[in-house]
């Protein structure tokens, strides 16, 4: 028997410190299994080219897992190991058998996974002692036994081992007795194995007999060695690629179309990306696409991989041009991770292109399920954007549907304002906005439909884009003010009774959410009463919650305008009622101001231009006074135009039509709206 120390290469550690980084202990299992499947494929290499005369049989790795042993044995029929490339590849530490032999079969190799040497080392992190029991397939090779502790100390001696190739036994530590777990070994052979090209055994395959789980006789085989990837496109039809969507999300919905990647130049990069139905709920359906190195898993959080507006597609990537253990900073800062990102984008608006200039009707019915990812798309990635302004749609409350461009010159003649600024009008809520949707309708204006959860801030970005352009929701103001034109229609109410009227409506509104009450001269067809939010406010209150960084403005309450038509028929009847009956009051009152206020305003004359320290105080006590009588005289006033306002039931009535077309009028409200109703038909 032999016994020797490790020779640990310096020179090669900073490398692998670098560029093979564990961050679970579970990757152990992949690593051995990957070696295996790299021993097995350098045999059939080896046969194709010749240097193997043997029988290949059947290359089916086994995973063991003996509990009582507490040991868990991967054992493969590869190219095997002689004692002194046990010696080579073994004990000295980042020296890579697969590096070796890539650089001699470089144009023959099927998919050799192993980079770095460090993976057979993983299982130090599960198990107090590893064996490794080899046979080269070489002619008159002897096998050989490897153990080691864990320490730097090995060793080495020939054993009987008739069939050619590797078992890797690990004693499992006392801290690892996860692993003896036959769900949990399954688990991660599921996880990382589940597509590699060499049969995978783990146990035996189970039925339900008699109420129990029972073993069959037939092995159980993890793996898929042929996965759908890794076929040409020309071999596969609509039904290949569906049910390997299947295979990869079986609780899934089927996805809306497929794109296959196959690319050799200027790297090597395979895969199939799904285009799933995200509706809304984008946050949860990340982390979907898996991303594998010949056929071995990595991972499934691609973020670095691939722009961040396509994790939201499902299906796989493959790639041996990414390594299999690196930060997430180091994929987002490697020159070919970068390509592959930029070249999957292009692919994907590519393949968007072709469906919506080929199948206009496919597209359009299948808007609805992809335009949170593309406004996500053009959103995030400025490149994506130019490529998808082509075949982004705009969808009017009518449903139909318009590229940017088309949409434009529709509306270019109706919609463009005084200053010469094209006006999109949209709806966030078709339902809830109907009788705003409606009068822009009889205005000949075209409403879109934005409803979306990205919509917000996809509004704000196109502003930026389009040129002389500006948004603005259907309910933001009456419809006379949404596209301002040239022409202002005449008040039949003067400022006098205006501003009566503001007091005698504020009477009535509720407290809460704040009001303000605006007059707006329009049509004697228009509502009496309409309740509009401030573009401006409303958005900015839409960014806060959508997370866009408004914070200020999410933390102000609700505000809306009461805006009442001074040209309407019931608003000049209210104006003439509140004259019946509080005009003499309020007259009575007016006169004993004007006085007051006629003093006052000869005071503050004579006093002009002087300091105040040049006033006598008698004068500022008298200007205090005539101020103060003043204030009280409206106080008079106001408290007239209150109580007419609360009795008058017009005058709740129209408010609660208004605050019902938004949608804002519940409960007891809503009860005394109807009984009141009642009473005024």
């Amino acid at each position: 028997m032999q016994k020797g120390k490790i020779d640990v290469k310096t020179e090669n550690i900073f490398p692998i410190i670098k560029k093979f980084l564990y961050s679970d202990h579970e990757i152990f299992l992949r690593e051995l299994i990957s070696n295996a499947i790299d021993a097995t494929q350098k045999l059939r290499t080896l046969s194709s080219v010749g240097e193997y005369n043997g029988e290949l049989g059947d290359l089916t790795i086994h995973v063991n897992l003996d509990k009582k042993k507490k040991t868990l044995t991967v054992s493969d029929r590869g190219v095997g190991m002689t004692e002194s490339e046990v010696k080579k590849y073994i004990n000295q530490i980042a020296f890579s058998s697969a590096e070796d032999f890539l650089e001699r079969y470089k144009d023959k190799v099927d998919a050799i996974i192993g980079h770095f040497g460090l993976g057979f080392y993983s299982s130090f992190m599960v198990a107090e002692k590893v064996e490794i029991q080899t046979r080269s397939y070489q002619e008159d090779s002897k096998a050989i036994k490897w153990s080691c502790d864990g320490s730097p100390r090995y060793t080495l001696e020939e054993i009987e081992k008739d069939a050619v190739g590797t078992d890797i036994i690990l004693h499992l530590a006392d801290d690892s007795k996860e692993f003896l777990e036959e769900n949990r070994i399954l688990e991660l052979l599921k996880k990382y194995c589940k597509f590699l090209p060499v049969p995978i055994a783990f146990g035996k395959e189970k039925e339900w007999k008699d109420g129990k789980e029972v073993e069959t006789g037939k092995l159980r085989i993890i793996n898929n060695t042929e996965p759908a990837w890794t076929k040409k496109p020309g071999d596969l039809n609509q039904e290949d690629y569906d049910k390997f969507y299947r295979e990869l999300y079986p609780m899934n919905e089927d996805p809306l179309f497929n794109i296959h990647l196959n690319v050799d130049y200027p790297f090597n990069l395979t895969g199939i990306l799904y285009f799933p139905k995200l509706k809304n709920n984008f946050e949860i359906q990340k982390n979907k696409i898996q991303l594998y190195a010949n056929q071995v898993f990595v991972t499934d959080s691609v973020e670095g991989v691939v722009p961040e507006f396509l994790t939201l597609l499902h299906g796989v990537i493959d790639s041996p041009d990414i390594p299999l253990n690196v930060s997430r900073s180091y994929l987002q800062s490697d020159s070919s991770v970068k390509k592959i990102s930029s070249h999957i984008s292009k692919k994907v608006s590519d393949r968007l292109n072709d469906i919506f200039k080929n199948n206009r009707v496919e597209f359009e019915n299948k808007w609805d399920d992809l335009k949170i990812f593309i406004e996500y798309g053009m959103l995030s990635d400025e490149k994506f954007y130019e490529r998808a302004e082509k075949f982004a749609l705009l969808k009017n409350t009518e449903g139909k549907y318009f590229t940017f461009e088309e949409y434009q010159k529709m509306i270019k003649e109706n919609q463009t304002d005084k200053h010469d600024n094209l006006v999109y009008i949209y709806s966030t809520d078709k339902e809830k906005q109907y009788s705003f949707i409606d009068a822009a309708s009889k205005k000949g204006y075209d409403v879109l439909i934005m409803d979306g959860q990205l919509d917000t801030h996809f509004i704000n970005h196109l502003e930026t884009k389009f040129k002389n352009s500006r948004f603005v929701r259907v309910d933001s103001d009456v419809v006379d003010k949404l596209i301002l034109k040239e022409e202002n229609a005449d008040s039949k109410l003067t400022a006098g009774q205006q501003n009566d009227l503001s007091t005698v409506f504020r009477s009535v509104l509720p407290e809460k959410p704040i009001f303000t009450v605006s007059f707006e001269n329009m049509s004697e067809t228009d509502n009496p009463v309409t309740i509009t939010q401030s573009e401006f406010m409303r958005r900015m209150k839409d960014m806060s919650g959508a997370g866009g960084g408004m914070g200020f403005y999410g933390e102000m309450p609700d505000s809306f305008n009461l805006v009442v038509n001074t040209n309407h028929p019931i608003i000049i009847k209210l104006a003439d009622d509140k004259d019946k009956s509080a005009g003499k009051d309020l007259e009575k009152i007016r006169e004993k101001i004007q006085p007051i206020k006629t003093s006052k305003d000869e005071l503050e004359a004579a006093n002009k231009g002087k300091k105040e320290e040049d006033q006598s105080q008698e004068e500022k006590d008298r200007i205090a006074d005539l101020n103060k009588k003043i204030e009280d005289l409206e106080k008079k006033k106001e408290e007239r135009l209150q109580k007419f306002g609360k009795d008058n039931k017009l005058v709740k009535q129209l408010i609660d039509l208004a605050l019902l077309s938004n949608n804002m009028l519940k409960g007891e409200d809503l009860a005394r709206f109807v009984k009141r109703s009642i009473e005024l038909i």
